[in-house]
């Protein structure tokens, strides 16, 4: 399948999967430092959009963690969701999702990955 970004031109296999935002994966993190989420293989949402992730062979990810501490920069998952916790807008990372190993676990609701875009500009200071 090819599609138009802009100028350019992406091939991709039909059937290869490309992170897109909202997408919620497992991926391993490591190696990390300092205060950075780790752990071997963790939940993390998508935050970068496919177009991006697809030509650069990066996402930009926000991790999940299931220890709730009511920071602001905490966005919880609804109820019910295949991964439980909150995403942690205060610690976005890009990865490179084509050389780890991911698994795709399920889609954020549109009003989370709204809470997200928020916290994460708040962050950056855009408005």
């Amino acid at each position: 399948m090819t599609r138009s970004i802009g100028d350019r031109l992406l091939a991709t296999k039909s059937g290869d999967y490309c992170p897109d935002a909202g997408d919620v994966i497992w991926i391993d993190l490591d190696p990390t430092v300092g205060h950075e989420q780790s752990g071997r293989r963790r939940p993390v949402m998508v935050v970068s959009p496919r177009s991006y992730n697809a030509v650069a062979g990066l996402c930009v990810i926000c991790p999940i963690t299931s220890r709730v501490r009511g920071y602001p920069f905490e966005a919880a998952l609804p109820e019910g969701a295949s991964v439980r916790g909150v995403v942690l807008a205060d610690q976005p990372r890009s990865i490179s999702w084509e050389k780890r190993p991911i698994t795709l676990a399920g889609r954020a609701p549109d009003m989370l990955r709204t809470e997200v875009r928020e916290r994460l500009a708040a962050l950056l200071g855009i408005d």
